[in-house]
């Protein structure tokens, strides 16, 4: 367990983690605060993080178990001591990490007598297991237990419907994909009268396949996408008197932004494209999200050797990046190295004049 003194910042809006602690490998703990904050704001962001925290994150769970032994969901098997319908719901528990975008397969082939361990699962390279002693299932006899698994990544809830229980030995598991069990936020003021301030406190549990502290990450970043078409300026020219009922909003595109970019750097800063408003497809831009590129001038920060140093990145994914610079840019990033910011600026008005 780490414990810190909590110290309030009277100038600027500081956060800093107080606590923090792992109980296990599927239970982890963060406590973390916010400060100082004028009346009233502690609540706003404290509910819309819970919010974010609960519902916004993604998760990775099994979803589906495939045999074609198994005659139905509650039937028993000769040498495995749990029920199909036990399995099925030790195989919901099972707790995942991963970079995958979709769906993909894993399987589980194992010969008794034994127990049936997450550990031999097989997966693919890019999902693992976070606890490799949570239990499927116990082989009395020896015999061989072959279970195919679908494993996908979400967010919320998947509960499986009547209709689709039972197609050709496919068994539908319930997923719940929030990586974080729990938030809570709390608020503690300070200071009289027209002084007074408030200090947010947000708790949050997870699953293991996220740190809290990864987990509040995650949560800011999609709020902030979520807010990011406000602030498109198209807006303002909207003629509501002409339609009352009907109100056409320009799409907030990436395209859009280079353009005005290209027009005026000092207008639109680099740091304010955001890279899930490309055209890039959804897997190169999850890799690039997990290394911490979000913006436009993270991407441009980095050199084609830096973005090959990505786990799982392919030299096909550098050349889809560079073909979007290129078209919507005209600029190209370094082979080896980085172009700063002021560098891109000087370029975009060298092709503008």
């Amino acid at each position: 367990m780490v414990r810190e003194k909590v110290t309030v910042s009277t100038r600027t809006l500081q956060w800093k983690c107080v606590e923090s602690k792992a109980d296990n490998k599927r239970l982890y703990y963060g406590r973390f605060i916010l400060s100082p904050l004028m009346k009233g704001q502690a609540d706003t962001i404290g509910i819309a993080m819970r919010r974010a925290l609960l519902g916004e994150i993604e998760g990775t769970c099994i979803t589906r178990a495939k045999s074609e032994k198994i005659p139905h969901e509650y039937s028993t098997l000769v040498g495995i001591q749990e029920s199909v319908h036990d399995i099925l719901m030790n195989l919901k528990e099972i707790v995942l990490r991963s970079n995958l975008y979709g769906t993909c397969d894993a399987s589980i082939c194992v010969r008794g007598p034994g127990y049936v361990t997450a550990q031999d699962i097989i997966l693919p390279p890019y999902v693992e297991v976070v606890d490799n002693t949570q239990h499927i299932a116990s082989l009395t006899e020896p015999i061989e237990l072959h279970i195919g698994l679908q494993i996908e990544r979400s967010r919320g809830y998947l509960i499986k419907t009547p209709n689709n229980n039972f197609q050709g030995g496919s068994y539908p598991i319930d997923a719940v994909f929030m990586p974080v069990r729990n938030a809570n936020h709390s608020i503690h003021s300070y200071g009289n009268g027209n002084d007074k301030q408030e200090i947010l406190f947000l708790e949050i549990w997870t699953n293991g396949s996220l740190t809290p502290k990864e987990a509040l990450h995650e949560a800011s970043r999609n709020l902030i996408d979520l807010f990011i078409p406000f602030l498109h300026t198209e807006e303002e020219n909207l003629h509501l008197a002409d339609n009352q009922h009907m109100v056409p909003l320009p799409p907030f595109t990436f395209h859009d932004n280079l353009d005005k970019l290209r027009k005026n750097t000092k207008k639109i800063a680099l740091k304010s494209i955001f890279i899930d408003q490309s055209e890039l497809p959804p897997r190169i831009y999850n890799y690039l999200k997990r290394s911490n590129i979000y913006t436009l001038l993270d991407l441009l920060n980095n050199s084609q050797e830096d973005l090959m140093k990505i786990e799982h990145f392919r030299i096909n994914d550098v050349k889809q990046i560079l073909g979007i610079l290129e078209k919507h840019f005209s600029i190209d990033l370094p082979k080896k190295s980085k172009m700063g910011f002021e560098s891109l600026a000087q370029l975009i008005d060298s092709e503008s004049g």
